[in-house]
């Protein structure tokens, strides 16, 4: 299930990768070269991270129901439309919380550190968004494998 989450997403990342260079982001060959282990290991992120969510939906329809409710808030919680810092306490914790963010963060840290010129925007090292995805990663794939076998079982 997880290599199947992958590699669903792993095109979706590579082309916004080239929709990027399309649009004159500066991207270097270089630059280009370090990104895409970190969206290899972004998408089987995300596959863990669905693995859990849907573990425990037992139809195509609810997923589809459901998912929007869990993907858009991450995408406005993880800075991908707009900046994180300075977000009032609330939605400051419920980025914390969203996986997303530190998707979106090591990727933004391997891209600025890859540009000779420029500076980066207020985001946490990447070696904290490293360990905070490694970490939930490991919790993600035995809660998500734990419940999946569960819910199998049971059908």
């Amino acid at each position: 299930k997880i290599i199947g989450e992958s590699l669903v997403a792993l095109p979706q990342g590579l082309a916004l990768m080239a929709v990027g260079v399309l649009l004159g982001v500066p991207m270097s060959l270089a630059t280009l070269g370090a990104l895409l282990p970190v969206v290899i290991v972004i998408a089987i992120y995300g596959g863990t991270f669905g693995l859990l969510v849907l573990s425990n939906i037992s139809s195509q329809r609810a997923a589809n129901q459901i998912f929007p409710f869990v993907m858009l808030p991450q995408f406005f919680l993880a800075g991908v439309f707009n900046p994180m810092h300075g977000l009032p306490p609330i939605l400051d914790i419920a980025s914390r919380i969203a996986p997303m963010r530190y998707a979106v963060e090591l990727l933004r840290n391997v891209y600025y550190a890859a540009q000779p010129t420029g500076s980066p925007p207020e985001m946490a090292p990447a070696a904290v968004n490293a360990g905070v995805i490694a970490v939930s990663f490991v919790v993600f794939f035995a809660v998500g494998t734990a419940l999946f076998v569960r819910s199998a079982r049971n059908r």
